[in-house]
């Protein structure tokens, strides 16, 4: 009897796991079918979605335990997967990075359809998987990286003194792997980028013997903390290589608890969001601001704002208005991403390292090249300038289009480090920012002005908020987004 029972438990407990997945199917990633992509719908749709990439050394695919036995566990807590079981490359990367990008196009595009959100969609990878999933976290376009990243024991550098040989050959090809910047570019240690590189964790055996884990998934995670991107790393005792979802695993329950608990505090983007771009420099980047991911003026913009909207910053140091300047912000991946986001409100702050002598003997061109960032973020503004509208219409007009864009002042300079000239800022720079301002009838966030006067709100450089000051921006900016209809 006792037997029955327990025979009957188990056949309750199968069924109850296979009821977790509402739908399987299979789709091409290529016309020939060489790729295609194994699709897990749960029952309990949360509205985030991973797409999976085995491993195998670039040579074969691991794809069941690092690939379609994760759907049962995904599928349990509400997340749609995707298993892609991509072109080997040999020799030619382009093979499977672009069939990972297809299955991104293809979750995003059908995301209404599979409920999913769109930017709730993550990519996990398994040791040469990822590798590859480093590869479309950190090189591909905004459209196709995902939000957030995990890897497994991944394969990172493509040096083959320091990596798995045979990843890099396969990968690269014999003469890529005689190619320095080729190396250097795919060991995606050296392709992390604040604030633009998602979210990541990497789970590894201490043991590992296949993969050297400090010059390949630390280095991941040394790179993402140095760029103040939010990243763990969970390293066991022991497992060696190729765990992935194997009960084998003697810390099988542990990974799976810390893998839960990391998914679990990622923020949730959800469609109807509010997008709203931080566009700047240093100052907007968070110079000197420890974890500015985390810390930075936008982040804490995002705490005031709340769940309803959707902050990302698009900051980078250095950087200028100027295309002429010695580091246009508009070369920068950063911008690339910020008209891809296709934001809501744009909070646009450029122009202090415009103030530079070496940068600010173009300032002919500041005011127009203004106009033109303006209009390319926001072309339904290229023709309001145009037309008949005046006063109060022309106003009404401007709000109306899409997206809304603030300009801001340039904080005061209290010192003259780096060359950056108060003078040009206070009596040059803005009237021009308040000239455009004027002309496409763009509300203005006057910084300049309400930090004037209190050094204390700037780090010992006079030119960077410090914690105070970055507080003093978010509670600026969000008064103002909120009080705006």
């Amino acid at each position: 009897m006792m037997k029955k029972v327990f025979i009957a438990c188990l056949l309750l407990l199968a069924a109850a796991a296979q009821a977790q997945t509402a739908r399987t199917f299979k789709l091409p990633l290529t016309a020939d079918g060489d790729a295609h992509m194994v699709a897990f719908l749960p029952e309990h749709p949360t509205g985030r979605a991973i797409v999976g990439i085995p491993g195998g050394g670039y040579s074969m695919l691991s794809n069941t335990h690092e690939g379609t036995q994760w759907s049962q566990w995904l599928n349990g807590q509400g997340i749609a997967y995707f298993v892609v079981n991509y072109r080997l490359p040999n020799g030619d990367r382009t093979r499977p990075v672009s069939d990972v990008e297809s299955a991104f196009r293809i979750v995003r595009d059908s995301a209404a359809l599979w409920n999913v959100y769109p930017h709730d969609v993550g990519i996990m990878g398994f040791s040469a998987g990822g590798h590859l999933a480093s590869v479309i976290s950190t090189l591909s376009d905004f459209e196709v990286r995902p939000d957030f990243t995990i890897l497994f024991y991944p394969v990172i550098s493509m040096d083959e003194r320091v990596s798995h040989r045979y990843s890099c050959l396969n990968f690269l090809g014999a003469e890529g792997q005689k190619d320095p910047e080729l190396v250097k570019k795919y060991s995606t240690q050296n392709a992390v980028r604040r604030h633009l590189t998602p979210p990541a964790i990497i789970l590894a055996s201490s043991d590992d013997r296949l993969v050297p884990l400090v010059t390949n998934g630390v280095a991941y995670y040394t790179a993402m903390r140095n760029a103040g991107n939010q990243c763990a790393m969970h390293i066991y005792p022991t497992g060696d290589h190729g765990w992935g979802i194997g009960p084998w695993f003697k810390f099988h329950d542990q990974m799976l608890n810390d893998l839960s608990s990391w998914l679990n505090q990622l923020p949730v983007h959800r469609p109807e969001a509010v997008r709203v771009a931080c566009v700047g420099n240093s100052i907007t980047d968070g110079h000197g601001i420890e974890m500015a991911t985390q810390y930075g003026y936008p982040a804490l913009l995002q705490q005031q704002l709340g769940k309803d909207y959707w902050v990302k910053n698009f900051g980078v140091s250095g950087r200028t208005l100027l295309r002429e300047g010695d580091f246009p912000y508009t070369e920068e991946m950063a911008w690339r991403d910020a008209l891809a986001f296709r934001p809501d409100i744009i909070v646009l702050k450029l122009g202090t390292n415009d103030s530079k002598p070496q940068n600010w003997r173009y300032s002919d061109s500041f005011k127009e090249e203004l106009e033109q960032m303006v209009t390319q973020l926001c072309p339904d503004l290229a023709a309001l300038s145009k037309s008949k509208k005046k006063g109060k219409k022309a106003r009404q007009a401007s709000v109306s289009a899409k997206p809304l864009i603030f300009l801001c002042t340039p904080l005061p300079a209290f010192k003259s480090s780096w060359d950056i000239n108060e003078t040009v800022i206070a009596g040059e720079v803005i009237p021009r920012i308040q000239e455009v301002a004027e002309k496409y009838h763009l509300p203005v966030i006057d910084l300049h002005a309400q930090f004037a006067g209190d050094s204390s709100l700037l780090q010992a450089d006079g030119i960077h908020p410090n914690e105070k000051g970055v507080k003093k921006m978010a509670d600026i900016i969000a008064e103002v987004l909120k009080n705006t209809k």
